[in-house]
């Protein structure tokens, strides 16, 4: 097995890190965050440089859109990208401008950039339906999690073809995954870091062997979560190995939130540290899809064919 990015990865990977070093990065999330506002610019500056069309490009696919997403999380990009790299180019449908809402009919709640969005995906039992918001009639929610959240109204709601659903919610659980394991491995990168810089009792505060074995353990459930999400991109996103994927990513981004807090101390809690810009919207995404538990649960289904109790 190659683990290796091809040279048609890489060559994709440092454009694509290029373009958000100019448009993304802490320094645009805190002004965006402000606001509360989608990066209209950013998806701008994607669609133009042809990474929307990853999924069905001809030199490319969904591992390299999955890849995409995952770079995009990492630089803290203010946009939708799981629906707009994978959902959307999955189910076969065009991929409008501004934000598109992901969502499920067995939870209800606020979710993502709801007050400008103007396009939801809802994954039904079997067909998911497309629906138009209007930003007037959205509801904003107070948030801590980074993202903007809101309550929206769908309105005439068209059920798309049948089996669309588990797509939806297959590449969604993929997207989601990737998007989380691009922002732990920058919340991972900065407490190593830390750990570098930080000194007690004359010696660096990685030097402490407890700590070490902590970062190991965290570094082997990230690569896990990893190689777990790029098979199932890989695999086309099949029910099994989709749902495999988000349960350990979440199950490690639990963790990995928890870890990394308590590493960094006192000055990981604070604003003006950047860790927060990570971890407070890994919460965001662990929530989606009913959570940990619903991953689990769908594991089960897909491989033994029965409801998880």
């Amino acid at each position: 097995m190659d683990f290796e990015p091809s040279d048609t990865q890489r060559a994709l990977l440092d454009a694509l890190g290029t373009l958000l070093s100019r448009h993304a990065g802490t320094q645009r999330s805190r002004q965006l965050a402000v606001r509360g506002a989608y990066d209209h610019e950013l998806e701008s500056e994607l669609r133009a440089a042809g990474f929307l069309d990853l999924f069905g490009d001809s030199g490319a696919g969904p591992l390299e859109a999955t890849l995409a997403v995952e770079r995009i999380g990492a630089e803290l990009g203010a946009i939708t990208p799981v629906p707009h790299l994978l959902v959307l180019p999955a189910l076969g449908l065009p991929v409008p401008e501004g934000p598109v809402v992901l969502a499920d009919h067995e939870r209800s709640g606020p979710v993502r950039y709801g007050r400008e969005a103007r396009q939801i995906l809802t994954a039904g039992t079997d067909r998911c339906a497309a629906a138009e918001l209007s930003p007037d009639e959205a509801e904003p929610v107070p948030s801590a999690y980074g993202h903007p959240l809101a309550r929206v109204v769908p309105r005439r709601a068209e059920e798309l073809a049948p089996g669309t659903a588990g797509t939806m919610v297959r590449w969604w659980r993929v997207g989601v995954s990737a998007e989380a394991i691009g922002m732990m491995q920058r919340a991972f990168d900065l407490t190593v870091a830390y750990t570098k810089d930080r000194t007690v009792f004359g010696r660096a505060l990685g030097s402490l062997q407890a700590l070490q074995h902590r970062l190991a353990e965290l570094s082997v459930l990230l690569e896990g979560a990893r190689w777990l999400t790029y098979e199932a991109a890989f695999r086309g996103a099949t029910a099994e190995s989709s749902a495999v994927a988000a349960a350990h990513t979440m199950a490690a981004l639990h963790r990995l939130t928890r870890e990394t807090h308590q590493i960094t101390g006192a000055v990981g809690l604070t604003r003006e540290h950047d860790l927060h810009l990570w971890t407070l919207r890994l919460q965001a995404l662990r929530a989606e899809l009913g959570g940990l538990r619903a991953h689990r649960r769908a594991v089960v289904t897909s491989r033994w064919g029965v409801a998880a109790a």
